[in-house]
């Protein structure tokens, strides 16, 4: 029987399968870029279909109790590996933009 909720994520799903070909076709992604979304969208699909299907995972290796704190901790993990990510990538062009500042600086002044 499908709830509601897996509903709306199998809608979700197959629009982020779709906004992926669009951005594949408007040339923002790669060919390996879109391949590895289309494999995300594909695997968080199948987990909304079938969500016992991590039980032995997350029973058996992992010893927790229930699947939605896996999926809690896993979001928390990635939500601060890419703020992590996020945070070095608007460092690294800060400093190129002061570096690119100051070149024109130097030759305004000349």
């Amino acid at each position: 029987m499908i709830l509601g909720v897996q509903i709306f994520g199998i809608l979700f799903g197959l629009f982020m399968i779709y906004y992926s070909f669009l951005k594949l076709k408007k040339k923002e992604f790669n060919n390996a870029e879109f391949i590895f979304w289309l494999v995300a969208w594909a695997i968080f699909v199948f987990l909304v279909l079938f969500p016992y299907s991590l039980d032995f995972f997350v029973k058996g290796v992992l010893q927790m109790n229930r699947t939605l704190d896996f999926f809690i901790i896993v979001g928390f993990m990635f939500l601060i590996g890419l703020g992590f990510y996020t945070y070095s990538i608007v460092n690294r062009l800060e400093g190129r933009l002061e570096k690119l500042i100051r070149e024109i600086a130097f030759e305004k002044r000349k």
